[in-house]
């Protein structure tokens, strides 16, 4: 399963990464790079959360991750 990461820079310079596919999965970044591996590290966090409480479909088994 492929999520999409959305990124936006604020006016103060911070980045925010968000994967819509998963429900309150957005974080910020001091750069783009630092916004997307915080991201990914919380939407990895959250599907194995999901996968442990087997509220996740068999498909994220093997996720990847495309950053717009």
């Amino acid at each position: 399963m492929t999520f999409s990461i959305e990124l936006d820079r604020e006016d103060d310079g911070r980045w925010l990464a968000e994967v819509p596919a998963l429900a309150g999965v957005m974080c910020y970044g001091a750069n783009r790079d630092e916004a997307v591996a915080r991201v990914q590290a919380l939407a990895l966090r959250v599907i194995a959360e999901r996968l442990e409480h087997r509220e996740a479909p068999a498909e994220f088994l093997n996720v990847t991750f495309q950053a717009a």
